[in-house]
């Protein structure tokens, strides 16, 4: 049986990331959730968010119940930089290899990501994956017009710090992240 991995949210500039499991085998899926909280200062700085994956990998790999030799397929993104030397450490004995997930992993990663920004109040642009600047835009218009959801954005970007809405709120972010919890899974 073969276990792919893929994330979704990850360039975008609301809600955390979506990292989904599927079993090509049974077409299970499973995913987790790594907080907002990782992309926002000061965590985003020290880079918590690739501990936090691999943490979800492992958590979703174990409610699968790995095999010690059977194959993992992860996406090539740079949020499973620590999960895959984690996983090769740990599971020497099971092929660890980096693709470029397509098909229905990909499918389903992305509409759990888009459940949980709808779940926000957030309607995404239905041409999203090919308009990624435009979907960005979307994203801070409605940031714009509710204040009050800002602790769901990605604000630990430093380019962020040019548009007057995240320079005048990182307290509110700040104050946010320390009250709620790290990560989760569905």
């Amino acid at each position: 049986m073969t276990i792919i991995v893929d994330d979704a949210g990850s360039g975008d500039l609301l809600f955390g990331v979506v990292l989904g499991a599927y079993r090509l085998e049974t077409r299970e899926f499973r995913y987790g959730v790594v907080s907002v909280q990782y992309f926002q200062s000061p965590r985003f700085h020290r880079k918590e968010y690739l501990k936090a994956a691999s943490k979800i990998v492992f958590q979703l790999l174990d409610e699968f119940n790995l095999k010690r030799d059977e194959p993992v397929k992860i996406c090539k993104g740079y949020i499973f930089d620590e999960a895959v030397q984690d996983l090769q450490e740990r599971f020497s004995d099971s092929p660890i290899d980096r693709i470029k997930v397509t098909g229905e992993p990909q499918r389903l990663t992305e509409m759990a990501y888009l459940d949980e920004i709808r779940n926000l109040g957030y309607e995404p642009l239905k041409e999203r994956e090919g308009k990624r600047a435009k979907s960005f835009f979307h994203m801070l218009r409605w940031l714009r017009e509710n204040p009050d959801q800002l602790k769901y954005a990605k604000t630990g970007w430093p380019r962020l710090a040019k548009y007057r809405l995240f320079r005048s709120t990182k307290m509110r972010v700040a104050k946010h992240s320390e009250e709620t919890s790290a990560s989760s899974i569905h």
